[in-house]
């Protein structure tokens, strides 16, 4: 199964983006007091023993012991790989943020370093920031259905790039995850039954623990953010402050807490219909530039949607090299994730492949300075988190009639992120502690939820969605493009950020920020404009 902008090492190309300085100086508030002084770690918290991750590297790692089995402590064991980037002004620091990258299955050890110039200066400078690999994932006790990647990579290669497209490709997909499934099955189905939001949401306590913080501060994107909402119903004395971005719908995560699903999760969220608009804005702002900025425009909007299709159809007829229509379809949402410089990149592929040229790829991202820049990231993993976690149709027989519906509502869209989850149909686990609500458990201080309008992968609409479901939320909408305002920076949006996590003030009620950099164009001089709301923003009580 192919989890849509699951990327991270160098196998995976993940993006490192710089941060965005603000001028302003943010202080601790009375209410939301420093960490540091809280009780020392319960006898139940791992102990984190740092080092540098490697020689001279300014990242700490360190292993987490932690119960396979929350509920019997005294069971087996799994490792936890943890990394920690210590607060850059020492004497101000407040406590540790916890950052999880998504996915389900990005590895933190190395995308929290990719991407930490992306986090606030004032949150860098005021901050411990520490991220793990989650349990099943990347370098702790992973999911791993291969003998040796040879093994992985002769399983991929036996299936179609992106997706299906025709009934030989089906059946090829189909049995290719069939085929993963036994494998699966086979290696250790314990894990596979222990790899939940649930249990990753307990194994963050403990690291809060760990760290010796009484309440928890966490940025989640994307998958990150159905972990933090579960984390805050489980544990919701514990939230100190939580920003959730580019949200998932608690409730069509779970199915609204039903096993019987007849959508899978992403049409479920209205992924399709969201990359479908999110793509078309492309189209249009591509279209209404001149070609030495966006190398596919046609001129227009309208003649740039019409090529676009015309390259879809003929790629289905004759490909260009590997790059069939499944492919590039995939591609294309893929490369809709991050604006900067990801759209410009895009536009060039396309026109490349427009030519009758293979595109070359897109130069690699430095290595981290960590000992496992690279770690195994099969496609198993995401799937023990999804599959055991989120229901989906169980007949690999319903997909393609499935597919044909997205499409009618989402185009090319909706044929990829219809069998982005195909690969649940035969999974052999379910996860023995799922979390499915409530979802209103009143936390001891407001999420602050942040929602991008246009989103290739989860809606703006799954944002109010979220807001709405928790007890105590405040919504912070974005109103640009790409998957995550983290990794699409606006500067509105992280003085917001900076003053929640650091002061607790959350943004006026119906604030919007815009993007430092729209695409295509050059940088606002102002980067990036809040509106709305009106009136002094509130503080955590």
């Amino acid at each position: 199964m192919h989890i849509p902008g699951h990327k991270a090492g160098r196998r995976h190309h993940a993006a490192a983006l710089a941060a965005t300085v603000f001028c302003s100086t943010l202080f601790v508030g009375p209410d939301l007091a420093p960490a540091d002084g809280a009780p020392p770690p319960s006898a139940h918290a791992p102990k984190l023993d740092w080092n540098p991750c490697v020689q001279g590297s300014p990242f700490d790692c360190a292993t987490a012991r932690v119960p396979l089995d929350h509920a019997k402590p005294g069971g087996r064991t799994i490792e936890l790989a943890v990394i920690r980037r210590r607060a850059t002004d020492p004497g101000r620091r407040i406590g540790t943020l916890f950052f999880n990258p998504g996915g389900p299955g990005g590895p933190g050890t190395v995308q929290m370093p990719q991407n930490y110039e992306a986090f606030p200066r004032e949150v860098r400078e005021r901050f411990d920031i520490v991220s793990w690999d989650p349990r099943g994932i990347g370098s702790s006790t992973a999911v791993n259905c291969f003998g040796s990647r040879a093994e992985e990579d002769a399983w991929a290669s036996g299936k179609p790039a992106g997706f299906p497209a025709g009934e030989q490709e089906r059946t090829e997909w189909i049995a290719a995850y069939k085929d993963l499934s036994r494998r699966c099955r086979q290696r250790d189905p314990e894990l596979l039954r222990h790899a939940s939001t649930a249990d990753t949401a307990h194994d963050l306590d403990l690291l809060r623990e760990a760290v010796g913080d009484a309440r928890l501060t966490y940025l989640g994107i994307s998958y990150g953010t159905i972990l933090g909402a579960t984390y805050a119903n489980l544990f919701p004395a514990k939230v100190r402050a939580m920003t959730l971005d580019s949200n998932i719908d608690p409730r069509a995560w779970t199915n609204d807490a039903s096993d019987n699903a007849r959508l899978p999760t992403f049409l479920r969220m209205g992924s399709d219909r969201s990359a479908a608009s999110t793509l078309d804005r492309f189209l249009t702002l591509c279209g209404s530039t001149t070609v030495s900025r966006c190398a596919f425009s046609a001129g227009s909007p309208q003649a740039t949607r019409g090529k676009l299709d015309r390259l879809l159809e003929r790629l289905r007829e004759r490909p260009v090299g590997p790059w069939t229509y499944g492919r590039t379809v995939g591609d294309v949402v893929n490369g809709l994730y991050v604006v900067q410089p990801g759209w410009t990149d895009l536009a060039r592929r396309l026109q490349d492949l427009w030519q009758g040229r293979a595109p070359e790829p897109s130069p690699l991202p430095p290595a981290p300075p960590v000992p496992h820049p690279d770690p195994y990231l099969g496609d198993e993993q995401a799937a023990a988190v999804l599959c055991g976690d989120s229901p989906n149709p169980r007949d690999p027989g319903v997909y393609h009639s499935l597919e044909e519906t997205a499409a009618r509502r989402a185009g090319h869209a909706g044929r990829f992120w219809t069998w982005a989850a195909e690969g649940c149909a035969t999974w052999p686990a379910l996860a023995a502690n799922r979390y499915r609500g409530p979802w209103n458990r009143r936390t001891a201080h407001p999420v602050l939820v942040v929602g991008t309008t246009y989103d290739p992968s989860t809606p703006y609409a799954n944002a109010r969605a979220m807001a709405d479901e928790l007890a105590n939320a405040r919504l912070l909408t974005h109103d640009g493009y790409g998957h995550t305002a983290l990794l699409n920076p606006s500067a509105c949006v992280q003085a917001h950020e900076s003053r929640y996590f650091i002061e607790g003030t959350l943004p006026p009620a119906g604030t919007t920020c815009h993007p430092t950099t729209p695409p295509f164009s050059a940088p606002r001089p102002s980067g990036g404009i809040a509106t709305g709301g009106g009136g002094l923003a509130g503080t955590l009580p």
